[in-house]
Parts: C-alpha cells; sequence; structure tokens
C-alpha cells in the first residue's frame, strides 16, 4: 500500500475518530450509501458526519504549541459537473477533546457523476517560529480522509429544468425536450439540458419523485430515459467522426455518447449499428427499446 510521507510529523491515526457520512432523507438519516441510482440534478443532498479529536494528543505528537489552532474542513468535488467547493470547516476546541458537527447542503445542479468528499484536519493558521520537523503553514494537512458516492447509474444523467413550455417555441402539449447543443469535445454539463414541461402533470410530478418514485413516476421516467438515450445516440451516430476510435476528453459529450454507446450496443460496432439505423430506423428503435430495458420497472 502506498502511503504518503509528509516533510513534517503527523499525529496517529488513532487521534481522530470519524463516522460514516448520513444521508438526510425525509424520514429522518440513513448511512451515506456508496451509489444513488435514481439520483437526478434536482435532488439536492444534505449530508452530516461527526468527526472527533483528541486536540492534545494531535498537537502532542506533531510537535504543535498548545495555542496553535485546529480545523477540520470537507471539501467536494463532483466529476459529472467538474465542480468543487468547500463544504463546511470546524474550529476545534483549545484543548481536550471535541467534535466537529458536519451538516450541510450540496445543490443538485452542481453535482453529477463521482461526488468525492475529502475531509482534513488542517493547521489553522500559519507559524512563524518552531521547530522544523513540525507544520508551520495554514492548511497543513495532519489527518484526511476520503468518501465517494456514485450519483449516475445506468440512466442517462444531465442538467434539467422545469418550465413552462407555452412560453417557448416548444409545442404546449410535449411532456419534454432534450437539448443538445455544442460540439462532441464540449463539457456535457454545458452540452445537454432536459427541459420537462411544468403543465405535463404526470412528467413533473415524476421528477420531482425522482429520489422515491412511485409506480407511475417509474413508468414516466422509464419513457423518458428511453426516449433520451434514443435521442442522443442518434445524435451521435450522425456524426461522421463518432467511432470506437474516437478519443475524446473526459467528462465530454463524445466521451458521455461514447460510454452510453458502449453500455447499450456491447459487442456491437458503431459501423453496423449506424448501417442499421439507417436501412431499418425501426428495428433500430425496437433494439433500443430493448437496450434501455423500457418500462421494466420494479
Amino acid at each position: 500500500m502506498t502511503r504518503r510521507v509528509l516533510p513534517y510529523r503527523i499525529p496517529s491515526d488513532d487521534t481522530v475518530a470519524v463516522e460514516r457520512w448520513r444521508l438526510v432523507v425525509e424520514d429522518g438519516e440513513v448511512p451515506l450509501p456508496p451509489a444513488l441510482p435514481d439520483w437526478d440534478y434536482q435532488m439536492d443532498l444534505r449530508l452530516r458526519r461527526d468527526v472527533r479529536v483528541d486536540v492534545d494528543r494531535v498537537r502532542r505528537q506533531s510537535g504543535l504549541p498548545a495555542d496553535a489552532p485546529l480545523l477540520v474542513s470537507t471539501v467536494w468535488t463532483a466529476t459529472g459537473s467538474n465542480l468543487s467547493g468547500p463544504a463546511q470547516h470546524v474550529r476545534l476546541a483549545a484543548s481536550g477533546q471535541d467534535t466537529a458537527r458536519f451538516d450541510f447542503l450540496l445543490p443538485g445542479a452542481d453535482l453529477g457523476g463521482l461526488l468525492r468528499l475529502d475531509t482534513a484536519l488542517v493547521l489553522g493558521a500559519r507559524r512563524e517560529t518552531g521547530r522544523n520537523s513540525s507544520p508551520r503553514r495554514a492548511g497543513s494537512v495532519l489527518w484526511s480522509d476520503r468518501t465517494e458516492l456514485r450519483l449516475q447509474g445506468d440512466a442517462p444523467q444531465f442538467p434539467m429544468a422545469v418550465i413552462d413550455f407555452a412560453r417557448t417555441s416548444f409545442p404546449d402539449g410535449a411532456a419534454w425536450h432534450l437539448q443538445i447543443s455544442g460540439g462532441m469535445e464540449h463539457a456535457t454539463m454545458g452540452a445537454l439540458l432536459l427541459l420537462v414541461n411544468e403543465r405535463n402533470v404526470a412528467t413533473a410530478t415524476a421528477f420531482r419523485n425522482a429520489a422515491r418514485p412511485g409506480p407511475v413516476d417509474r413508468i414516466v421516467l422509464s419513457a423518458v430515459y428511453a426516449d433520451a438515450a434514443r435521442i442522443m445516440l442518434e445524435h451521435a451516430l450522425a456524426q461522421d467522426d463518432f467511432t470506437e476510435d474516437s478519443d475524446y476528453p473526459d467528462e465530454s459529450l463524445g466521451a458521455t455518447l461514447l460510454n452510453l454507446f458502449e453500455m447499450l450496443f456491447p459487442g456491437q460496432s458503431i459501423t453496423d449499428v449506424r448501417l442499421r439505423r439507417h436501412q431499418s430506423p425501426a428495428l433500430f428503435a425496437s433494439d433500443l427499446q430493448a437496450a434501455v430495458h423500457v418500462f421494466e420497472v420494479s
């Protein structure tokens, strides 16, 4: 196992006792799972956690003076949006044992992909004097850990908005519309936008209940995801340079579409599927229905 070697002393791991992250839901709290397959961009995440620190032992083992300020901080990073930021930081007591209680909300619109939560015990201020072997810079990490949460399952995920189609150029009676803009090199988060018509009660309600969908909600969501997959793949297959050898940047539209193709048509070549779509669009549509398991809800 690789161990990071720092240019200063750090305390032993048993000076910090950390609880598992908890997800706040309507009925209370649940331990944070490894994945949230029903998550969507309208679902904010409220997270809680306690971190207990033996402040005196941390300072002593790190060679820090008794007045050295200590902070526990959490930073989040989302690969789907390519965004990150500080979630919360807590200043620890001057001595004894103290508990840093974390309780914060992450907006769903800022998330996507893999959510990383990095928690660290750090030196709170720069020290001008002290032993060379002890930490001196503000932000010097004395202890850290990382938790990851997968926010995207098999269904295509992208930003969405609920709007009134009567105020747009879209047909009033349409339930949803998937916009694709930009080239294959553009970031997925900026290239895709799912618009849901607020006048269509069944669809708008299904997305509001996406975290805990009912039987009707699941059917509606299945139809939307199947249609979104069709639009995305048809867009991809219409690009002549969309091939297995295409080298798209991570988190780009091209990479997302290539991953979607490989998931829905494993072992098949893009050339064969593109030809089938051109020669027999009805068969292609049926193949896609089977691949996305439309209406197979539990």
